[in-house]
């Protein structure tokens, strides 16, 4: 399974500054068994922090198994929402950066 902490706060490193510039979001990620992190963009600065910090534009709510096989590919996001294995509380916000995040 993958290192689901990892993968979140390793994404600072992983998407271009250029691709956020001038982007302002905040997602709240709520992954059973693996805890709760802030990703934040604000200026085109993404910051991931563990714990649920200010006001989310989207809220994704899944399990460590099931964020693993997103994240891997062995699991198709529709069918995920479709299922009930993810909550996506804004999936419109989320299309705008899943791409980016490594997501999709």
């Amino acid at each position: 399974m993958i290192d689901i902490k990892k993968f979140l706060t390793d994404l600072p490193g992983k998407v271009a500054p250029e691709a956020i510039e001038g982007h302002n979001t905040c997602f709240h990620f709520d992954v059973k068994d693996a805890g709760q992190f802030t990703v934040a963009i604000t200026d085109g600065v993404m910051n991931v922090k563990e714990g649920l910090e200010g006001e989310a534009s989207c809220k994704v709510s899944t399990s460590a198994e099931s964020f693993s096989k997103l994240i891997s590919g062995d699991l198709n996001p529709m069918m995920a929402m479709m299922t009930g294995k993810l909550k996506i509380s804004n999936p419109g916000e989320m299309l705008k950066y899943a791409k980016m995040m490594g997501l999709m």
